[in-house]
């Protein structure tokens, strides 16, 4: 075993605890509530990217049930990245899930 084996050892050890230490914090502030964004702020700068853009399907305007929406958003199914409450929070979803399914059909909007 070579004297920089020790040496590697506790630089390891220290960041791995530097680690721990910073965890605590981190935790805290993802936890700390912010203003909700409106939900049509959501769509246009999340869901709009892909979504009547000849990415994804249009979904404005086609009455989908909101649960249904809030566990894609969730999920990801096929194609779509699922999205995190880190990204998309419950309160957020929930509004914003409530929004698309009573939205009206945007005329800028394409299908895929």
């Amino acid at each position: 075993m070579s004297s920089t084996t020790p040496k590697r050892l506790r630089c390891r050890l220290a960041t791995f605890a530097l680690g721990l230490c910073l965890m605590p914090a981190a935790s805290a502030s993802a936890g700390v509530a912010s203003t909700p964004r409106a939900p049509a702020v959501i769509y246009a700068k999340t869901c709009g990217y892909c979504h009547g853009q000849h990415v994804a399907p249009v979904i404005r305007g086609r009455n989908l049930p909101p649960e249904i929406i809030a566990q894609y958003v969730r999920s990801g199914p096929r194609a779509m990245p699922a999205f995190r409450p880190t990204e998309i929070s419950d309160a957020e979803l929930k509004a914003l899930a409530q929004w698309v399914s009573t939205s009206k059909a945007d005329p800028k909007e394409h299908e895929q």
